[in-house]
Protein backbone atom coordinates (compact mmCIF):
# COMPACT_ATOMS: atom_id res chain seq x y z
CA UNK A 1 0.00 0.00 0.00
CA UNK A 2 3.15 2.48 0.58
CA UNK A 3 4.40 1.61 -2.59
CA UNK A 4 1.15 2.61 -4.11
CA UNK A 5 0.68 5.72 -2.27
CA UNK A 6 4.54 6.82 -3.34
CA UNK A 7 3.32 6.05 -7.04
CA UNK A 8 0.52 8.32 -6.84
CA UNK A 9 2.05 10.70 -4.72
CA UNK A 10 4.53 10.77 -7.79
CA UNK A 11 2.20 11.16 -10.63
CA UNK A 12 0.04 13.47 -8.70
CA UNK A 13 3.00 15.71 -8.10
CA UNK A 14 4.20 15.49 -11.75
CA UNK A 15 0.62 16.44 -13.56
CA UNK A 16 -0.88 18.76 -11.12
CA UNK A 17 2.13 19.82 -9.18
CA UNK A 18 3.84 21.93 -11.83
CA UNK A 19 3.63 20.67 -15.24
CA UNK A 20 -0.29 20.46 -15.84
CA UNK A 21 -1.82 23.48 -15.14
CA UNK A 22 0.93 25.79 -16.74
CA UNK A 23 0.06 23.06 -19.81
CA UNK A 24 -3.98 23.54 -19.62
CA UNK A 25 -3.17 27.99 -19.25
CA UNK A 26 -0.68 28.00 -22.35
CA UNK A 27 -2.17 25.39 -24.64
CA UNK A 28 -6.04 27.60 -23.90
CA UNK A 29 -3.98 31.03 -24.57
CA UNK A 30 -2.87 29.80 -27.76
CA UNK A 31 -6.17 27.91 -28.95
CA UNK A 32 -7.96 31.34 -28.28
CA UNK A 33 -5.71 33.40 -30.46
CA UNK A 34 -5.17 30.74 -32.80
CA UNK A 35 -9.18 30.46 -33.43
CA UNK A 36 -9.48 34.41 -33.36
CA UNK A 37 -11.06 34.37 -29.62
CA UNK A 38 -14.14 32.27 -31.54
CA UNK A 39 -14.97 32.13 -27.66
CA UNK A 40 -16.23 35.96 -27.54
CA UNK A 41 -17.37 35.50 -31.00
CA UNK A 42 -20.16 33.69 -30.43
CA UNK A 43 -20.71 34.73 -27.02
CA UNK A 44 -24.43 35.92 -27.90
CA UNK A 45 -25.43 32.76 -29.57
CA UNK A 46 -24.36 31.01 -26.63
CA UNK A 47 -27.89 31.89 -24.91
CA UNK A 48 -29.75 30.50 -28.00
CA UNK A 49 -29.32 26.66 -26.49
CA UNK A 50 -31.44 27.91 -23.48
CA UNK A 51 -34.56 28.50 -25.66
CA UNK A 52 -33.63 25.78 -28.46
CA UNK A 53 -33.43 28.67 -31.05
CA UNK A 54 -30.06 27.59 -32.56
CA UNK A 55 -31.29 24.15 -33.21
CA UNK A 56 -34.45 21.67 -33.93
CA UNK A 57 -34.85 18.93 -31.30
CA UNK A 58 -35.90 15.61 -31.94
CA UNK A 59 -37.69 13.81 -29.07
CA UNK A 60 -36.20 10.81 -29.69
CA UNK A 61 -32.33 12.48 -29.34
CA UNK A 62 -30.55 13.85 -26.21
CA UNK A 63 -31.12 17.62 -26.81
CA UNK A 64 -28.06 20.35 -27.08
CA UNK A 65 -29.50 21.84 -23.94
CA UNK A 66 -30.29 18.45 -21.90
CA UNK A 67 -26.82 17.98 -23.31
CA UNK A 68 -25.85 21.32 -21.85
CA UNK A 69 -27.36 20.94 -18.32
CA UNK A 70 -26.16 17.25 -17.95
CA UNK A 71 -22.22 18.62 -18.30
CA UNK A 72 -22.90 21.55 -16.09
CA UNK A 73 -24.45 19.14 -13.43
CA UNK A 74 -20.70 17.40 -13.71
CA UNK A 75 -18.70 20.60 -13.86
CA UNK A 76 -20.66 21.85 -10.65
CA UNK A 77 -20.25 20.42 -7.70
CA UNK A 78 -19.28 20.50 -3.93
CA UNK A 79 -15.95 22.39 -5.92
CA UNK A 80 -18.50 25.69 -6.35
CA UNK A 81 -19.67 25.61 -2.72
CA UNK A 82 -16.07 24.81 -0.65
CA UNK A 83 -13.52 24.89 -3.34
CA UNK A 84 -13.64 28.68 -3.69
CA UNK A 85 -14.03 29.32 -0.30
CA UNK A 86 -10.65 26.92 0.16
CA UNK A 87 -9.36 29.40 -2.81
CA UNK A 88 -10.00 32.57 -0.99
CA UNK A 89 -8.63 31.26 2.14
CA UNK A 90 -5.41 30.16 0.69
CA UNK A 91 -5.07 32.97 -1.82
CA UNK A 92 -6.97 36.00 -0.88
CA UNK A 93 -9.86 37.70 -3.30
CA UNK A 94 -7.45 37.89 -5.65
CA UNK A 95 -7.47 34.39 -6.33
CA UNK A 96 -10.97 35.11 -7.80
CA UNK A 97 -10.21 37.68 -10.42
CA UNK A 98 -7.25 34.74 -11.92
CA UNK A 99 -10.26 32.18 -11.62
CA UNK A 100 -12.29 34.76 -13.80
CA UNK A 101 -9.58 34.62 -16.24
CA UNK A 102 -8.86 31.06 -16.62
CA UNK A 103 -12.69 30.63 -17.35
CA UNK A 104 -12.49 32.91 -20.13
CA UNK A 105 -9.69 30.90 -21.88
CA UNK A 106 -11.14 27.25 -20.92
CA UNK A 107 -14.00 28.47 -22.70
CA UNK A 108 -12.08 28.31 -25.72
CA UNK A 109 -10.74 24.79 -24.97
CA UNK A 110 -14.28 23.66 -24.11
CA UNK A 111 -15.50 24.35 -27.14
CA UNK A 112 -12.69 22.73 -29.55
CA UNK A 113 -12.70 18.95 -27.09
CA UNK A 114 -16.70 19.29 -27.52
CA UNK A 115 -16.51 20.31 -31.61
CA UNK A 116 -13.87 17.10 -31.75
CA UNK A 117 -16.31 14.60 -29.74
CA UNK A 118 -19.17 15.55 -31.79
CA UNK A 119 -17.12 15.72 -34.84
CA UNK A 120 -15.72 11.99 -34.75
CA UNK A 121 -19.27 10.25 -32.87
CA UNK A 122 -20.94 7.26 -33.70
CA UNK A 123 -24.34 6.23 -33.77
CA UNK A 124 -24.58 3.17 -31.67
CA UNK A 125 -27.51 0.01 -31.98
CA UNK A 126 -30.41 2.50 -30.44
CA UNK A 127 -29.71 5.37 -32.73
CA UNK A 128 -27.56 6.94 -29.68
CA UNK A 129 -24.99 8.94 -30.58
CA UNK A 130 -21.57 8.56 -28.61
CA UNK A 131 -18.23 10.06 -28.70
CA UNK A 132 -15.49 11.90 -26.47
CA UNK A 133 -12.05 12.05 -26.86
CA UNK A 134 -11.21 8.27 -26.79
CA UNK A 135 -12.99 7.68 -29.74
CA UNK A 136 -11.42 10.91 -31.39
CA UNK A 137 -8.25 9.91 -30.59
CA UNK A 138 -9.00 6.66 -32.75
CA UNK A 139 -11.10 7.69 -35.34
CA UNK A 140 -9.27 11.15 -35.57
CA UNK A 141 -5.25 10.09 -34.95
CA UNK A 142 -5.56 6.58 -36.24
CA UNK A 143 -5.93 3.18 -34.71
CA UNK A 144 -2.42 3.18 -34.08
CA UNK A 145 -3.58 5.50 -30.99
CA UNK A 146 -5.91 2.91 -29.93
CA UNK A 147 -3.41 1.98 -26.83
CA UNK A 148 -3.62 5.99 -26.01
CA UNK A 149 -7.00 5.94 -25.80
CA UNK A 150 -7.46 2.92 -23.85
CA UNK A 151 -5.58 4.90 -21.13
CA UNK A 152 -7.52 7.55 -21.14
CA UNK A 153 -10.69 5.13 -20.84
CA UNK A 154 -8.99 3.59 -17.45
CA UNK A 155 -8.07 6.85 -16.30
CA UNK A 156 -11.47 7.95 -16.96
CA UNK A 157 -13.45 5.24 -15.29
CA UNK A 158 -10.81 5.18 -11.99
CA UNK A 159 -11.02 9.10 -11.27
CA UNK A 160 -14.48 10.01 -11.93
CA UNK A 161 -16.55 6.89 -11.81
CA UNK A 162 -14.95 5.23 -9.08
CA UNK A 163 -12.84 7.80 -6.89
CA UNK A 164 -15.15 11.51 -7.33
CA UNK A 165 -18.78 9.51 -6.99
CA UNK A 166 -17.25 8.31 -3.59
CA UNK A 167 -16.28 11.49 -2.49
CA UNK A 168 -19.84 13.04 -3.63
CA UNK A 169 -21.63 10.63 -1.46
CA UNK A 170 -19.05 11.68 1.60
CA UNK A 171 -20.16 15.31 0.88
CA UNK A 172 -23.59 14.94 0.76
CA UNK A 173 -24.01 12.63 3.77
CA UNK A 174 -21.45 14.58 6.06
CA UNK A 175 -23.48 17.82 5.21
CA UNK A 176 -26.68 16.17 5.92
CA UNK A 177 -25.43 14.55 9.34
CA UNK A 178 -23.89 17.65 10.16
CA UNK A 179 -27.00 20.38 9.68
CA UNK A 180 -30.06 17.69 9.82
CA UNK A 181 -28.24 14.72 12.25
CA UNK A 182 -29.16 12.58 9.60
CA UNK A 183 -27.37 9.59 10.11
CA UNK A 184 -24.74 8.23 7.53
CA UNK A 185 -26.44 4.91 6.95
CA UNK A 186 -29.73 5.83 5.90
CA UNK A 187 -27.99 9.13 3.69
CA UNK A 188 -26.31 6.37 2.11
CA UNK A 189 -29.38 3.96 1.66
CA UNK A 190 -31.57 6.81 0.23
CA UNK A 191 -28.73 8.17 -2.69
CA UNK A 192 -27.62 4.91 -3.53
CA UNK A 193 -31.20 4.31 -4.43
CA UNK A 194 -32.19 6.90 -6.12
CA UNK A 195 -28.83 6.60 -7.70
CA UNK A 196 -29.67 3.17 -9.30
CA UNK A 197 -33.44 4.56 -10.38
CA UNK A 198 -31.19 7.44 -12.36
CA UNK A 199 -28.69 5.22 -14.21
CA UNK A 200 -30.42 2.30 -15.34
CA UNK A 201 -32.37 4.12 -16.97
CA UNK A 202 -29.41 4.98 -19.04
CA UNK A 203 -28.21 8.46 -20.58
CA UNK A 204 -32.09 9.61 -21.30
CA UNK A 205 -33.31 9.63 -17.82
CA UNK A 206 -29.90 11.18 -16.86
CA UNK A 207 -30.67 13.74 -19.18
CA UNK A 208 -34.43 13.92 -18.44
CA UNK A 209 -33.34 14.49 -14.81
CA UNK A 210 -30.89 16.70 -15.13
CA UNK A 211 -32.88 18.87 -17.34
CA UNK A 212 -34.90 19.23 -14.09
CA UNK A 213 -32.29 19.69 -11.35
CA UNK A 214 -29.81 21.55 -12.78
CA UNK A 215 -32.09 24.88 -13.32
CA UNK A 216 -33.86 24.34 -10.18
CA UNK A 217 -29.75 23.99 -8.95
CA UNK A 218 -28.34 27.06 -10.45
CA UNK A 219 -31.50 29.33 -10.41
CA UNK A 220 -32.01 28.98 -6.80
CA UNK A 221 -27.84 28.93 -5.86
CA UNK A 222 -27.78 32.28 -7.99
CA UNK A 223 -31.24 33.46 -6.90
CA UNK A 224 -29.78 33.12 -3.05
CA UNK A 225 -26.70 35.21 -4.12
CA UNK A 226 -28.13 38.00 -5.88
CA UNK A 227 -30.28 38.54 -2.48
CA UNK A 228 -27.22 38.42 -0.92
CA UNK A 229 -25.49 41.13 -2.97
CA UNK A 230 -29.06 43.23 -3.29
CA UNK A 231 -28.87 43.28 0.78
CA UNK A 232 -24.92 44.58 0.93
CA UNK A 233 -24.91 46.34 -2.47
CA UNK A 234 -22.89 49.56 -1.45
CA UNK A 235 -20.23 47.09 -0.18
CA UNK A 236 -20.28 45.26 -3.79
CA UNK A 237 -17.52 48.47 -5.40
CA UNK A 238 -15.26 47.98 -1.83
CA UNK A 239 -15.47 44.18 -3.01
CA UNK A 240 -14.63 44.03 -6.87
CA UNK A 241 -11.85 46.44 -6.12
CA UNK A 242 -10.46 44.36 -3.45
CA UNK A 243 -10.82 41.10 -5.89
CA UNK A 244 -8.45 43.24 -9.00
CA UNK A 245 -6.26 44.78 -5.91
CA UNK A 246 -5.05 41.18 -4.55
CA UNK A 247 -5.21 39.90 -7.83
CA UNK A 248 -2.22 42.38 -8.56
CA UNK A 249 -0.19 42.26 -5.89
CA UNK A 250 -1.60 45.81 -4.51
CA UNK A 251 -2.49 45.01 -1.82
CA UNK A 252 -1.58 41.24 -0.10
CA UNK A 253 -4.43 39.71 2.07
CA UNK A 254 -2.08 36.70 2.25
CA UNK A 255 1.40 35.23 2.41
CA UNK A 256 2.68 34.63 -1.03
CA UNK A 257 0.71 37.52 -2.76
CA UNK A 258 0.01 37.76 -5.82
CA UNK A 259 1.75 34.60 -6.42
CA UNK A 260 -1.06 32.66 -4.26
CA UNK A 261 -3.60 34.71 -6.05
CA UNK A 262 -2.43 33.37 -9.25
CA UNK A 263 -1.48 30.06 -8.60
CA UNK A 264 -5.11 29.17 -6.32
CA UNK A 265 -7.30 30.62 -8.79
CA UNK A 266 -5.87 28.99 -12.34
CA UNK A 267 -6.41 26.06 -10.08
CA UNK A 268 -9.90 26.08 -8.87
CA UNK A 269 -10.93 27.38 -12.13
CA UNK A 270 -9.52 24.46 -13.69
CA UNK A 271 -10.50 21.98 -11.22
CA UNK A 272 -14.20 23.39 -11.40
CA UNK A 273 -15.13 23.91 -15.10
CA UNK A 274 -13.20 21.03 -16.28
CA UNK A 275 -11.87 22.37 -19.39
CA UNK A 276 -9.28 20.60 -21.14
CA UNK A 277 -9.52 17.84 -18.84
CA UNK A 278 -11.57 15.74 -21.12
CA UNK A 279 -14.49 14.59 -19.12
CA UNK A 280 -17.09 16.87 -20.45
CA UNK A 281 -16.80 15.66 -24.42
CA UNK A 282 -18.09 12.67 -23.80
CA UNK A 283 -21.67 14.31 -22.69
CA UNK A 284 -21.29 17.28 -25.30
CA UNK A 285 -20.90 14.38 -28.13
CA UNK A 286 -24.55 12.51 -26.85
CA UNK A 287 -26.27 15.83 -28.58
CA UNK A 288 -28.49 15.89 -31.47
CA UNK A 289 -27.09 19.09 -33.19
CA UNK A 290 -26.61 20.10 -37.13
CA UNK A 291 -23.09 21.01 -37.20
CA UNK A 292 -20.07 20.14 -34.27
CA UNK A 293 -19.68 23.78 -33.73
CA UNK A 294 -22.74 24.69 -32.50
CA UNK A 295 -22.12 22.15 -29.39
CA UNK A 296 -18.92 23.44 -29.13
CA UNK A 297 -20.63 26.36 -28.53
CA UNK A 298 -22.89 25.30 -25.96
CA UNK A 299 -19.87 23.73 -24.08
CA UNK A 300 -18.50 26.68 -24.28
CA UNK A 301 -21.36 28.23 -22.12
CA UNK A 302 -21.15 25.40 -19.68
CA UNK A 303 -18.22 26.84 -18.45
CA UNK A 304 -19.41 30.39 -18.09
CA UNK A 305 -22.29 29.16 -16.22
CA UNK A 306 -19.96 26.53 -13.94
CA UNK A 307 -16.89 29.58 -12.99
CA UNK A 308 -18.28 32.98 -14.18
CA UNK A 309 -21.63 32.46 -12.74
CA UNK A 310 -22.04 29.91 -9.51
CA UNK A 311 -18.36 29.87 -8.56
CA UNK A 312 -18.94 34.34 -8.35
CA UNK A 313 -22.02 33.85 -6.37
CA UNK A 314 -19.95 31.60 -3.40
CA UNK A 315 -17.18 34.08 -3.72
CA UNK A 316 -19.65 37.02 -3.44
CA UNK A 317 -21.45 35.40 -0.94
CA UNK A 318 -18.11 35.02 1.21
CA UNK A 319 -15.95 38.49 0.53
CA UNK A 320 -19.65 40.87 1.28
CA UNK A 321 -19.67 38.93 5.02
CA UNK A 322 -17.54 39.30 7.65
CA UNK A 323 -16.58 35.39 8.63
CA UNK A 324 -13.67 35.61 6.09
CA UNK A 325 -10.03 36.28 7.62
CA UNK A 326 -7.61 37.11 5.47
CA UNK A 327 -4.51 34.45 6.50
CA UNK A 328 -6.82 32.14 8.85
CA UNK A 329 -5.46 28.71 8.60
CA UNK A 330 -7.39 25.42 8.83
CA UNK A 331 -11.27 26.70 7.98
CA UNK A 332 -13.35 24.82 6.16
CA UNK A 333 -14.56 25.63 3.06
CA UNK A 334 -18.33 24.39 3.24
CA UNK A 335 -18.26 26.17 7.29
CA UNK A 336 -16.87 29.49 5.79
CA UNK A 337 -19.66 29.23 2.55
CA UNK A 338 -22.37 27.98 5.13
CA UNK A 339 -20.98 30.36 8.21
CA UNK A 340 -21.09 33.53 5.64
CA UNK A 341 -24.43 32.60 4.41
CA UNK A 342 -25.83 31.98 7.64
CA UNK A 343 -24.47 36.00 8.58
CA UNK A 344 -26.39 37.10 5.18
CA UNK A 345 -29.85 36.16 5.67
CA UNK A 346 -30.42 34.00 9.04
CA UNK A 347 -29.72 30.26 10.68
CA UNK A 348 -32.20 28.33 7.87
CA UNK A 349 -29.53 29.45 5.05
CA UNK A 350 -27.45 26.14 6.69
CA UNK A 351 -30.86 23.87 5.45
CA UNK A 352 -31.22 25.60 2.05
CA UNK A 353 -26.75 24.91 1.41
CA UNK A 354 -26.97 21.32 2.57
CA UNK A 355 -30.12 20.72 -0.28
CA UNK A 356 -28.37 22.81 -2.93
CA UNK A 357 -25.33 20.05 -1.50
CA UNK A 358 -27.34 17.44 -2.28
CA UNK A 359 -28.39 18.54 -5.72
CA UNK A 360 -24.33 19.82 -6.84
CA UNK A 361 -23.48 16.36 -5.69
CA UNK A 362 -26.14 14.21 -6.67
CA UNK A 363 -26.44 15.97 -10.51
CA UNK A 364 -22.58 14.57 -10.30
CA UNK A 365 -23.02 11.25 -9.70
CA UNK A 366 -25.00 10.74 -12.84
CA UNK A 367 -22.83 13.03 -14.70
CA UNK A 368 -19.72 10.46 -13.41
CA UNK A 369 -21.88 7.39 -13.75
CA UNK A 370 -21.99 8.38 -17.55
CA UNK A 371 -18.84 8.82 -18.23
CA UNK A 372 -17.78 5.59 -16.82
CA UNK A 373 -20.35 3.95 -18.91
CA UNK A 374 -19.10 5.67 -22.12
CA UNK A 375 -15.68 4.59 -21.52
CA UNK A 376 -16.35 1.21 -20.56
CA UNK A 377 -18.68 0.64 -23.77
CA UNK A 378 -15.66 2.00 -25.81
CA UNK A 379 -13.47 -0.99 -24.46
CA UNK A 380 -16.10 -4.07 -24.77
CA UNK A 381 -18.94 -4.19 -25.99
CA UNK A 382 -20.10 -6.77 -23.34
CA UNK A 383 -23.36 -5.67 -21.98
CA UNK A 384 -23.21 -7.52 -18.90
CA UNK A 385 -19.88 -5.21 -18.27
CA UNK A 386 -22.37 -2.18 -18.20
CA UNK A 387 -24.69 -3.40 -15.52
CA UNK A 388 -21.90 -4.36 -13.41
CA UNK A 389 -20.67 -0.95 -13.29
CA UNK A 390 -24.42 0.22 -12.70
CA UNK A 391 -24.29 -2.15 -9.48
CA UNK A 392 -20.80 -0.90 -8.98
CA UNK A 393 -21.61 2.52 -8.56
CA UNK A 394 -24.45 2.22 -6.54
CA UNK A 395 -22.03 0.58 -3.88
CA UNK A 396 -18.94 3.00 -4.03
CA UNK A 397 -21.34 6.15 -3.54
CA UNK A 398 -23.30 3.73 -0.78
CA UNK A 399 -19.28 3.60 1.06
CA UNK A 400 -18.57 7.13 0.04
CA UNK A 401 -22.21 8.24 2.26
CA UNK A 402 -21.55 5.58 5.15
CA UNK A 403 -17.54 5.78 6.01
CA UNK A 404 -16.25 8.92 6.89
CA UNK A 405 -12.63 7.90 5.92
CA UNK A 406 -13.34 5.79 3.09
CA UNK A 407 -12.49 8.35 0.55
CA UNK A 408 -8.61 7.95 1.16
CA UNK A 409 -8.83 4.49 -0.43
CA UNK A 410 -9.65 6.52 -3.47
CA UNK A 411 -6.59 8.70 -3.12
CA UNK A 412 -6.19 7.81 -6.77
CA UNK A 413 -8.26 9.61 -8.26
CA UNK A 414 -6.69 13.33 -8.52
CA UNK A 415 -3.43 11.29 -10.56
CA UNK A 416 -5.62 9.76 -12.70
CA UNK A 417 -7.16 12.98 -13.68
CA UNK A 418 -3.74 14.19 -14.22
CA UNK A 419 -3.24 11.11 -16.79
CA UNK A 420 -6.47 11.68 -18.30
CA UNK A 421 -5.61 15.74 -19.01
CA UNK A 422 -2.11 15.15 -20.19
CA UNK A 423 -3.94 12.13 -22.72
CA UNK A 424 -6.36 14.52 -23.47
CA UNK A 425 -4.11 17.81 -24.56
CA UNK A 426 -2.29 15.77 -26.97
CA UNK A 427 -5.09 14.84 -28.82
CA UNK A 428 -6.12 18.53 -28.66
CA UNK A 429 -2.74 19.28 -29.95
CA UNK A 430 -2.31 16.97 -32.37
CA UNK A 431 -6.40 17.42 -33.53
CA UNK A 432 -6.49 21.42 -33.37
CA UNK A 433 -5.85 21.88 -37.04
CA UNK A 434 -8.86 19.70 -37.62
CA UNK A 435 -11.01 21.27 -35.24
CA UNK A 436 -10.00 24.69 -36.80
CA UNK A 437 -11.23 23.22 -40.46
CA UNK A 438 -14.63 23.00 -38.34
CA UNK A 439 -14.87 25.82 -36.92
CA UNK A 440 -14.38 27.24 -40.45
CA UNK A 441 -16.75 25.45 -42.36
CA UNK A 442 -19.34 26.78 -39.64
CA UNK A 443 -18.14 30.84 -40.15
CA UNK A 444 -18.54 30.26 -43.53
CA UNK A 445 -22.00 29.24 -43.27
CA UNK A 446 -22.39 32.10 -41.28
CA UNK A 447 -20.79 34.45 -43.82
CA UNK A 448 -23.34 33.19 -46.75
CA UNK A 449 -25.89 33.87 -44.38
CA UNK A 450 -27.20 30.33 -43.43
CA UNK A 451 -28.85 30.70 -40.00
CA UNK A 452 -28.64 27.14 -38.79
CA UNK A 453 -24.98 25.57 -40.58
CA UNK A 454 -24.98 22.25 -41.17
CA UNK A 455 -22.38 20.08 -41.18
CA UNK A 456 -21.71 17.79 -44.41
CA UNK A 457 -19.40 14.78 -44.28
CA UNK A 458 -19.25 14.70 -47.73
CA UNK A 459 -17.11 18.17 -47.69
CA UNK A 460 -15.12 16.52 -45.27
CA UNK A 461 -14.08 13.38 -47.23
CA UNK A 462 -10.49 12.78 -45.45
CA UNK A 463 -11.95 12.68 -42.13
CA UNK A 464 -13.10 9.51 -40.87
CA UNK A 465 -16.84 10.23 -39.63
CA UNK A 466 -20.28 8.93 -39.26
CA UNK A 467 -22.37 9.83 -42.01
CA UNK A 468 -25.74 8.17 -39.93
CA UNK A 469 -24.51 10.54 -37.10
CA UNK A 470 -25.30 13.96 -39.37
CA UNK A 471 -28.97 13.27 -40.82
CA UNK A 472 -29.44 16.83 -41.42
CA UNK A 473 -26.58 16.20 -43.91
CA UNK A 474 -27.24 16.39 -47.88
CA UNK A 475 -25.53 13.33 -48.19
CA UNK A 476 -27.99 11.56 -45.46
CA UNK A 477 -30.85 12.86 -47.55
CA UNK A 478 -29.35 10.97 -50.51
CA UNK A 479 -29.21 7.28 -48.47
CA UNK A 480 -25.83 7.25 -48.00
CA UNK A 481 -25.27 4.59 -45.33
CA UNK A 482 -23.08 4.71 -41.85
CA UNK A 483 -19.54 3.79 -41.99
CA UNK A 484 -16.88 3.59 -38.89
CA UNK A 485 -17.69 1.83 -35.77
CA UNK A 486 -17.48 2.20 -32.08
Amino acid sequence: MGLLDTLFGAINDFTWGWSLIPFLVVLGVFFTVASGFVQFRFFKRMFNVLTGGDEDNDPTKISAREALFVSVGGRVGGGNIAGVAVAITAGGPGAVFWMWVIALIGMCTALVEATLAQLYKRTDENGDYRGGPARAIVHGLGENYRWLATIYAVCLIASFSIGFNAFQGNTVAGAALDSMDVPRLWTGIALSLLTGVIVFGGIHRIAKAADVIIPVMAIGYIGMALVVIVLNVFSLPAVLWDIVANAFGLREAVAGGMGAAIAQGLRRGLFSNEAGLGSAPNVAATAYVKHPVSQGITQSFSVFIDTILICSCTAFVILLADVYQPGAEGIDGVALTQQSMVEHVGAWAQYFLTFAILLFAFSSIMYNYYLGENALIFMTENKMAVLVLRVAIMGIVFLGAVAPGATAVFAFSDPMMGILAVVNLLALMMLFPVAMRIITDFRTQLAAGVAKPVFDPAQFPDLDTDPSAWPDAPAAAAGRGPVGST
